[in-house]
């Protein structure tokens, strides 16, 4: 998605648009807040500095800047599609369930890119109801 190239972070780029009613509502990357740096030029080639589980320290995730703008527009979420070139972590899947998205696809997985067992994120959203595909090209 090239909405990822987007995104100033030198660790991986992720790209998220929500769609409704066959129309996109808010598109996200992942990067820091506005009005904050951008981690690429305040620290090329390393990025931001990361916190106690090894995540990056400014970062937001690209389904929650991609909530956080539709919102912040008075967009409305509930019975959304998410699609994000990243699985959601445990962490986004929490908002993702709690804006009411309806359903996720996604195109790579968190798992495999973070080297742990399982897909946590997608667990979570699953188990609440929400659908999750990975994408089928």
């Amino acid at each position: 998605m090239n909405l990822a190239r987007r995104s100033h972070c030198v660790k991986k780029q992720v790209g998220a648009v929500l769609a409704k009613d066959t129309r996109i509502i808010s598109i996200g990357y992942n990067g820091p807040p506005a009005g904050t740096y951008n981690c690429d030029e305040k620290w090329p080639g390393v990025g931001c500095s990361r916190d106690a589980k090894g995540s990056c320290f400014l970062a937001l995730h690209a389904e929650q800047n991609a909530i956080l703008y539709a919102v912040k527009n008075l967009a409305s979420v509930e019975g959304a599609v998410l699609y994000v070139t990243l699985a959601p972590c445990l962490s986004c899947a929490r908002v993702i369930f709690s804006a009411g998205i309806k359903k996720v696809i996604y195109v790579e997985s968190y798992a495999a890119y973070k080297g742990i067992d399982k897909e946590e994120g997608v667990d979570f959203l699953q188990e609440f109801g929400v659908v999750v595909e990975a994408y089928q090209p």
